[in-house]
């Protein structure tokens, strides 16, 4: 379902800013980014500009998209070393809009997608990038949880296992038994599930395309954007879901590997060099990485497939309706695993 600015909330929306001192009160508002979940948008006065995250027009399945949540990690994480956005103001549903959203600092630099802009545009540019992203990741991973006041929001022992559990959940019918397509390489997770590697504060969807890389060289990350999913976790599942988001040349991708296709360009490292050197930052030894990775697709193809589902009942986003879409997931969830893709794919 689509969702913009009526002159009536645009106007809402300007009143609140203006009352909290970060803009004027007459505004306009663009949609930005690529993600299909929370919605985005670069608000402006013409002179000052911030940007509003909101979850998307109801229904919203229970517990997901929530804007304070979001808002409360990031602003924990300003200070600690992971480059986040200020968080400049929040409210509640029915305070402003029908929705609770929050308010950030607008961070300058570039979304990196299809290519790799200038004057980052050369092998030594790239590879800093692709460093800095998993240098990055390790500077998160050692986020002291307790001191930042977020032990609470999740439970990182048995991470993996109640994942794995709660995913399937999503997909499952009456009997608790996966779609046929998805039970092999169910059946092979369950049978590997890894003893947690650590405990930390995880992104959940750590890519390239969901940070901002500064504009001038070199190469370095300016923000993490996307926080909606993040929790206490095993480091190592972020590990093998950016890692899963890097494309390979001469291999077939998936969706989320198409929103980073610039990585496919000469300098930036392969997925080996990129796991050797978040062991070489963390002392994390990345061992089971084939689990964490085809876990990893294994999911984003369950909560595809979710999606598509909703679309079916007509209350998703019709982005989600083709389901080529969850099966370039699964076959690569099988491949990862080393096991054959099905026929039934």
């Amino acid at each position: 379902m689509a969702w913009d600015w009526t002159p009536d909330t645009l106007d809402a929306l300007g009143r609140f800013l203006e009352s909290r001192g970060i803009m004027g009160r007459n505004v306009k508002a663009r949609r930005i980014g690529d993600g299909h979940s929370n919605l985005t948008y670069l608000v402006t006065d013409g002179e000052r500009q911030a940007v509003v995250r909101r979850p998307p027009p109801p229904p919203i399945p229970p517990g997901a998209n929530d804007m304070l949540r979001e808002a409360r990690i990031i602003g924990a994480l300003h200070g600690t070393g992971v480059p986040v956005p200020p968080v400049l103001a929040t409210a509640q549903a029915g305070e402003v809009l029908d929705v609770a959203f929050y308010v950030m600092g607008f961070a300058t630099g570039h979304v990196v997608t299809t290519s790799t802009p200038a004057p980052l545009d050369t092998p030594p540019g790239r590879r800093q990038i692709a460093e800095s992203l998993i240098d990055t990741l390790a500077v998160l991973h050692s986020v002291d949880v307790e001191a930042v006041g977020l032990a609470d929001i999740g439970r990182a022992e048995g991470f993996n296992e109640r994942h794995l559990r709660r995913m399937g959940r999503l997909i499952a019918d009456a009997d608790g038994n996966p779609p046929a397509q998805f039970a092999g390489i169910e059946a092979w997770l369950k049978a590997n599930v890894p003893a947690e590697s650590g405990a930390s504060l995880i992104h959940n969807d750590f890519r390239i395309g969901n940070v901002v890389v500064a504009s001038d060289a070199p190469g370095r990350i300016e923000a993490v954007l996307d926080w909606e999913l993040a929790t206490l976790g095993d480091p190592l599942f972020d590990v093998g879901y950016f890692l899963s988001s890097i494309p390979e040349a001469g291999q077939p991708r998936t969706p989320t590997e198409d929103l980073g296709v610039a990585m496919l360009e000469d300098g930036y490292p392969t997925r080996h060099e990129l796991a050797c050197r978040y062991a070489e930052k963390t002392g994390r030894e990345p061992a089971q990485l084939d689990w964490y990775t085809a876990m990893a697709l294994w999911k984003l193809a369950v909560l595809y497939e979710y999606s598509r589902r909703r679309v079916l009942e007509g209350i998703g986003d019709p982005y989600y309706a083709d389901p080529a879409l969850v099966h370039a997931f699964l076959e690569e969830a099988y491949r990862t695993a080393g096991l054959s893709v099905p026929e039934t794919i």
